[in-house]
């Protein structure tokens, strides 16, 4: 697989230079995904703008590393302004993945991202047995 990868304290950004996500890139994808979730970045943000294919292989994959970054409440994000390539992704209906034309956009929605898993996993400090004494009330 040709590619480039940036690592950020956030994401990891690969620049996939491949026109066809075919079974030789995919199983190299794989491997490239599972190397970044070990140094612990669950976020990939992946331009796919050269490509302009997928075949089955290349849309397991693609499912899968979707499952992996959400299991480790991360995010994967494509990133291509074709809207055929866009068009035929969206058909496959890959629960959670997120599809953007640029780079900029895909970096806020990693960010945006994390600040929600950031509040959404707060404990709010209160039990059941917190209300145990609260009554409903008519008064206001």
């Amino acid at each position: 697989m040709n590619h480039k990868i940036e690592r950020k304290e956030q994401y990891a950004y690969i620049d996939m230079q491949e026109p066809s996500f075919d079974e030789g890139v995919a199983g190299s994808f794989e491997q490239t995904a599972r190397t970044l979730f070990r140094e612990g970045l669950h976020n990939l943000i992946v331009n796919m703008e050269i490509t302009k294919s997928v075949d089955a292989a290349g849309i397991a994959m693609i499912k899968k590393i979707n499952w992996l970054c959400g299991n480790d409440l991360g995010l994967l994000v494509l990133v291509t302004r074709d809207d055929d390539f866009m068009d035929m992704i969206e058909a496959l209906n890959i629960p959670g993945l997120t599809i953007l034309p640029t780079k900029e956009e895909a970096i806020d929605a990693v960010f945006m991202h994390s600040l929600e898993n950031e509040f959404g996993a707060g404990d709010d400090d209160y039990d059941d047995d917190d209300y145990n004494s609260v009554n409903e009330s008519s008064e206001p």
